[in-house]
């Protein structure tokens, strides 16, 4: 009988070496001392060899918000209500949130993805629906998730992958909003890595001292109940989320694709670190957006060997940090496109040693 997710280890493409050579090649004739624009050169090599081009473009970008909420919000780890997930994806189809608006003044498409919320969603336009359930179930007290509903939010991110790229995407965002979510990466991660929930909690939402506590002490609570959950897809069961599981489906087959994905903050680098740990050839195909303020992120980025572009003490979600980052991609694309060379500009290069 075939494995229902095979396509989850089907290796990615290998980035085009040919490709980082003639860009590097390129770049050390424009006018400028080598290295000069430090990361921008780097980041303009780097989709050369994503993209098998000699100047690479970010052009379209899709950004799809996976949305759904958690049982384990019933242990009050959370500042805000469970309402506000539906809320909110309200909010993102009418325009008024951070991302409509950074989308809006990129010029990148957004979409919203309904994965399930307990409350009803009011919006009828804008918003894909694809409920699995209501909620995950409490994971201090159960299993989050079963297998076929894992299974179904792996294929919710993989389709979204699949009509980023069918629409001619050359960047894919993926972001999430789900009132207790950290909550849920934290768990994840603390399993991933094999730290404890003291270590990596941070405050979300803008909890309390005394509720940061409880936090700890429910992921605590939560990761003796799972302790046996070393395997990806089994840690992502028992502790995920529905917009998790999707950002990691989303992942792998984006970079499946030779789609680049820009990571945002802790919780999609959770997604992009459990994704890498069941894909590892997806590795390449992740470009980090920036550092949070959340107090596990930068050990989560450690662990990806990744480097983030940014550091602005940003903990929001719902892709805002990659969002803000994209100008810094398509200035490496247009200086790297655009600059004159020595040559061209009739400029004498660097003497010889």
């Amino acid at each position: 009988m075939t494995d229902p997710l095979h396509w989850l280890t089907r290796p990615a493409a290998v980035p085009d070496a040919d490709g980082a050579a003639r860009a590097s090649a390129r770049q050390a004739q424009l006018t400028k001392p080598p290295g000069s624009l430090g990361a921008l050169e780097t980041l303009a090599i780097r989709l050369a060899a994503l993209q098998a081009r000699d100047r690479p473009q970010i052009d379209t970008v899709q950004i799809t918000l996976f949305a759904a909420d958690h049982g384990i919000a019933d242990e009050g780890v959370s500042a805000f209500p469970q309402a506000v997930t539906a809320q909110m994806i309200d909010n993102f189809a009418a325009g008024g949130a951070a991302i409509s608006v950074l989308a809006r003044t990129l010029g990148a498409r957004l979409e919203v993805v309904d994965l399930g919320t307990v409350a009803a969603s009011a919006a009828a336009r804008n918003v894909r629906r694809e409920r699995i359930a209501t909620s995950t179930a409490n994971f201090a007290h159960a299993e989050a998730m079963t297998a076929p509903q894992v299974e179904q939010a792996l294929n919710a991110g993989r389709a979204a992958a699949a009509r980023a790229r069918a629409e001619g995407a050359d960047l894919f965002i993926g972001g999430e909003m789900g009132i207790a979510n950290t909550t849920s990466a934290t768990a994840l991660a603390c399993l991933l890595l094999g730290q404890s929930a003291r270590q990596l909690t941070g405050r979300g939402t803008g909890i309390s001292d005394t509720q940061w506590q409880h936090k700890v002490d429910v992921i605590d609570r939560a990761l003796r109940l799972h302790r046996a959950a070393v395997d990806p897809l089994d840690a992502l069961r028992c502790v995920g989320g529905f917009e998790i599981a999707a950002l990691v489906g989303a992942c792998i087959h984006a970079a499946q694709q030779s789609l680049p994905v820009l990571v945002d903050g802790f919780i999609v680098s959770v997604a992009a670190l459990l994704a890498t740990r069941q894909n590892p050839s997806i590795a390449p195909w992740l470009i980090f957006a920036h550092q949070s303020a959340e107090a596990g992120h930068r050990q989560v980025l450690d662990a990806l060997d990744a480097q983030p572009l940014l550091t602005l003490g940003l903990r929001l979600g719902e892709a805002s940090g990659a969002a803000l980052a994209v100008p810094l991609l398509r200035a490496a694309c247009a200086v790297h496109a655009q600059m004159a060379t020595f040559a061209e500009a009739g400029v004498a290069a660097k003497n010889p040693r």
